[in-house]
């Protein structure tokens, strides 16, 4: 990736022009008629760690430890949920389990409680290649049950599991809570895995990927599994149409919305084996790079924005970002964040965009199973 120095990127950033066209940095400066944003003191931190010799769970540590440690980023939470990206159960597709064994390693060495909970998209029995798009959706327990024990198996999570000690929680299926969302954009409650709301903290780790309708997928996007198949459907197709009828993504909206919802208070990405062009997934046309590295942090939007910006995307580019600083989340700027851990300009490359496609034009997409 090309170095930018503070000129040259604050006149890229006052050009604007979202390339999803759902705005800009004004929304952060304009969120409920205030003129200017209040400073952050002390800006967010992320910490950017190189992956050496594979040694991944020594990125994980390393990567934690310039946060401040499992100390601070787990201050006074007992009862941990780790969240990674389990889409389908291609390998290739996924949060890779050695990341995520590293990071509930750490924590439990730490006297934490650590669980993993996920709601796939796709994985027999809801995969048709008969069907237009191939994966259908369904609100059947029955079915959300098999698809997601499918991919656990399959991915390795399930093996992990036992090896840990560490319960696999179906986010698709079993009690929900109402959690209210006065200010959502999409949702003014949003049902929830009672697992999620009896946690302290939930840690999204994501693999570092591009994504047709959202631009990129981190931290911030994995959080779209938070919403129950039972209750959304698995490819979550009536989240995505009622957040169509706010903004052209029909996801971006929505990400904002869980991210309020679930309190997010810590992100791990995955980018030891990233991904490019036509993503989530490999077999929808994304190309896998690899980066080697790890981004942590306690802020999610700054996080995704490092990471993002690693990947060759500025801010104003990715319309969750956008949504985000309308909802008056922050930072606003790559300068309003603490880096620690690598050099941005080195480590980071220009990856191959996806070709954005609005909800509204692949709305048939997930037909009932």
């Amino acid at each position: 990736m090309k170095p930018m120095n503070r000129r040259a990127f604050l006149k890229t950033m006052a050009a604007g022009g979202a390339a999803i066209g759902v705005g800009n940095l004004a929304a952060c400066t304009s969120m409920k008629g205030i003129a200017e944003p209040p400073a952050l003191a002390p800006g967010p931190v992320v910490s950017v760690v190189r992956i050496e010799k594979g040694k991944l769970d020594h990125a994980v540590s390393e990567a934690v430890d310039l946060l401040g440690g499992v100390e601070t980023v787990a201050n006074g939470k007992e009862r941990i949920l780790l969240k990674p990206n389990l889409v389908s159960p291609d390998i290739r597709n996924v949060t890779k389990p050695e990341v995520v064994r590293s990071l509930a390693h750490l924590l439990q060495r730490s006297g934490k409680e650590v669980l993993i909970g996920e709601g796939s998209a796709a994985a027999a029995p809801n995969y048709r290649p008969e069907i237009f798009g191939s994966v259908c959706r369904t609100t059947d327990v029955e079915m959300l049950e098999a698809i997601q024990r499918a991919v656990f198996d399959r991915v390795g999570y399930s093996e992990l599991s036992q090896s840990l000690h560490i319960p696999l929680i179906n986010l698709h299926t079993g009690e929900m809570v109402a959690v209210s969302l006065p200010d959502g954009f999409v949702f003014k409650e949003i049902l929830l895995h009672r697992s999620l709301v009896e946690s302290d903290l939930i840690c999204s780790v994501p693999m570092m990927k591009t994504h047709g309708l959202a631009g990129v997928t981190l931290g911030m996007k994995n959080l779209i599994g938070l919403y129950p198949g039972q209750v959304y459907g698995t490819v979550r197709s009536s989240v995505h149409r009622l957040a169509a009828t706010v903004e052209a993504s029909g996801t971006a909206s929505a990400i904002v919305d869980m991210v309020r919802a679930s309190q997010v208070g810590l992100v791990v990405i995955d980018a030891s084996m990233a991904m490019q062009a036509q993503g989530p997934t490999v077999g929808g046309g994304g190309r896998l790079v690899a980066m080697d590295l790890i981004i942590a942090g306690t802020n999610a939007l700054a996080t995704d924005m490092v990471a993002a910006h690693l990947m060759g995307f500025q801010p104003d580019e990715i319309a969750t970002f956008s949504w985000a600083w309308k909802a008056g989340l922050r930072p606003c700027q790559l300068d309003e964040i603490e880096i620690r851990g690598g050099d941005l300009h080195r480590l980071g490359r220009h990856f191959e965009r996806p070709r954005i496609t609005p909800w509204e034009a692949i709305a048939n997409w997930g037909p009932p199973c």
